[in-house]
């Protein structure tokens, strides 16, 4: 799991490639909470996840632990690019109602 953080005109964009695992999920939960701290008067973060491979429930878990986090600092949070078995797995767990998809 790799994380390519973008900042633009206010907008942070974190990108995640590859699986987001057991395996995967700790370290990728660290990164991304630093970015949360270091841009925490972001306008809204972006997860894009257009190159995640694999995703099972502690991805759920993943991506609901950093809206919290950005929750806490007052930034929205919204989910782009996932994949077609990515979207049914934040469909069907509910993730959108928390982090529409732009």
């Amino acid at each position: 799991m790799k994380i390519y953080p973008s900042y633009i005109d206010g907008v942070l964009y974190i990108r995640l490639d590859g699986e987001l695992d057991e395996h995967n999920a700790g370290l990728a939960r660290l990164e991304a909470d630093k970015l949360a701290e270091r841009y925490s008067n972001a306008t809204r973060a972006i997860f894009d996840l257009k190159h995640i491979t694999f995703m099972d429930s502690t991805g759920i878990g993943f991506l609901i632990g950093r809206y919290k986090k950005f929750l806490r600092f007052g930034v929205p949070v919204y989910v782009t690019n996932a994949t077609v078995s990515t979207d049914r797995i934040l469909q069907m767990s509910g993730v959108y109602t928390l982090m529409p998809k732009v």
